[in-house]
């Protein structure tokens, strides 16, 4: 009798075990399978430099592979709104940067994504200057003789940027404000193409991250002029600040940071963040953006989101003072 009361028991509990894995909210630990990254712009380019560098630590970290997903173009908007319409599981993230989610809304009057309401920020991850470089057409040493080559030959001078409404785009169109010169903005579809032009003389000058231009400012193939900065940047300290070389006010740091689709569960989310911020203190990685020029950082995602809802005003501001356009 007792036997079977035993049997009949164990037989209970191990239907009831059946039952819970099945149900619908059960579900295996996350993640339990390989995470896809969406970056804004194509292969090679700062971005993805950054975003390859940070997504192989914190793939180490999840104990999964994180794929690189470049989808380059209109600013962003294609990489944020494939992001924004992805599950909101966790296995879909995206590397957004100030340009896609400040900029943009400034930019474009009918963005097809909410910056705010679309996502749910993870974190901060990277802050870095940009670095204005003029390649071997462009006779300018320093910023006071580029402006002053630019006031003598109005849309002579060209600029190449990331595309239309990137923080590189912007930063170009500052310096004409605040210099008082009209220059050509020729957009690409990211760094890589662009440095191909800048390189051959196709294009006179950019406005981009020193981590894709470093080896030929080195080699002497690009000359450095100023970095967008208020400071001098570490990696460059032979070089002026565009405010410190007679540009006041001139100020564009870009930042970029990991962000889920919105409504990701919050455990899914810390779970993201707690792997990220071991990723980010890796002192190889770290070591490694800091020679680049770019400083790595870490923080909240409340923190994360208040950047993000301040930044989009402030950069409202900015496009109407530079009257910069899509165009």
């Amino acid at each position: 009798m007792h036997n079977t009361v035993r049997r009949w028991r164990a037989l209970g509990a191990a239907l009831l075990a059946t039952t819970l894995l099945a149900a619908p909210g059960a579900h295996a630990a996350f993640p339990d399978k390989p995470l896809k990254l969406i970056v804004p712009f194509p292969a090679g380019g700062a971005a993805d430099v950054m975003a390859r560098g940070m997504a192989q630590r914190l793939g180490a970290e999840l104990g999964q592979t994180i794929v690189i997903d470049n989808r380059g173009g209109a600013g962003g908007q294609t990489a944020a709104e494939a992001a924004a319409q992805a599950a909101p599981d966790g296995y879909t993230l995206f590397f957004a940067t100030m340009g896609t989610l400040a900029i943009n809304p400034a930019i474009y009057p009918k963005l097809r994504y909410d910056p705010v309401k679309d996502f749910t920020p993870i974190s901060l991850t990277h802050v870095t200057p940009r670095v204005l470089v003029v390649g071997p057409s462009v006779s300018a040493k320093n910023i006071a003789e580029l402006i002053t080559l630019a006031k003598a030959k109005p849309d002579a001078l060209s600029y190449g940027s990331a595309g239309n409404g990137s923080s590189s785009h912007l930063s170009g169109a500052l310096f004409e404000s605040l210099a008082g010169v009209k220059m050509l903005h020729v957009p690409y579809k990211g760094s890589a193409p662009l440095l191909t032009d800048v390189l051959a003389g196709r294009v006179d000058m950019t406005f981009d991250s020193y981590t894709v231009y470093e080896e030929h400012i080195r080699s002497g193939k690009v000359r450095a002029l100023g970095v967008t900065s208020t400071g001098r940047m570490k990696a460059l300290p032979q070089v002026p600040a565009i405010a410190e070389a007679g540009l006041a006010g001139y100020d564009v740091s870009n930042w970029l940071g990991l962000l889920a689709p919105a409504n990701t569960p919050r455990a899914v989310v810390m779970t993201l963040h707690a792997a990220l911020g071991k990723a980010m203190a890796n002192p190889e990685l770290r070591a490694q953006l800091q020679g680049l020029g770019i400083e790595p950082t870490f923080g909240t995602p409340e923190e994360f989101s208040a950047l993000i809802r301040a930044d989009i005003p402030r950069w409202t501001q900015i496009v109407k003072r530079a009257g910069a356009t899509v165009d």
